[in-house]
């Protein structure tokens, strides 16, 4: 892990939003803490996405395929190794 400087915190929670978050912590197997540690990271991961701008031929492209799928041209492909190994 790199070298950074970590910070503790408290958090007081109401009583049955601690018991749901530790439900969900139990769930998949972390600790409040690491849960609500990975909550903060999972919600500044996303907010800091960068987005770019489509050029209008990829937006040409994009409004082409959405059209397609709601027309039921489309296929699910659920496997890629089988649906490429088939072209």
């Amino acid at each position: 892990m790199a070298n950074t400087q970590a910070v503790q915190i408290k958090v007081t929670l109401p009583a049955k939003l601690y018991a749901q978050a530790k439900a969900n912590a139990d769930k998949i197997g972390l600790t409040v803490a690491s849960y609500i540690r990975h909550l903060a990271i999972n919600d500044t991961w996303e907010k800091n996405l960068p987005t770019f701008k489509m050029t209008p031929q990829q937006e040409k492209v994009s409004e082409q395929a959405e059209k397609d799928y709601y027309a039921g041209k489309t296929i699910r492909i659920n496997n890629i190794d089988d649906f490429v190994n088939k072209l």
